[in-house]
């Protein structure tokens, strides 16, 4: 099951559509959907996060909890929408593309791509991309 929730005033918008292409892509991918939280939050919730679990003074767009078992994904995502914002100007990319990009981000990182190494970054990037152009609601 996948769930989202809010920390800020986003809203996500296409739950229902989102939702459907993320347990897609984890079908793909060859796990099975587990339990699946995404929190929408600002850069200074996020910086907390960082600081306090991962000893990082940084901002940044995405943290994830990974409690996946086998094949089984489960964890918590958590999105600043700040960061999000921002990098979609950077990359000149709309923010629902962005956001998209991210929230598939950390679905990888549960079914085991990793993006510390240039190597590793290039495969997940094309693994994101491949993953967007998947999208049938956009």
């Amino acid at each position: 099951m996948i769930e989202f929730y809010s920390e800020n005033d986003f809203e996500l918008t296409q739950e229902k559509e989102i939702s459907s292409w993320i347990s897609a892509e984890i079908k793909a991918r060859d796990f099975e959907e587990g339990e699946i939280a995404y929190i929408f939050c600002d850069d200074e919730y996020l910086l907390k996060l960082n600081i306090q679990f991962l000893n990082h003074d940084t901002l940044t767009d995405i943290i994830s909890f990974d409690n996946s078992l086998g094949t089984l994904v489960n964890g918590e995502i958590y999105i600043s929408t700040e960061r999000v914002a921002e990098n979609a100007k950077e990359y000149e990319t709309g923010f629902t593309n962005e956001l998209h990009r991210v929230l598939i981000h950390g679905i990888l990182h549960f079914c085991g791509l990793k993006d510390k190494s240039e190597q590793d970054a290039k495969a997940m990037r094309n693994e994101e991309n491949t993953a967007l152009r998947r999208r049938d609601f956009v």
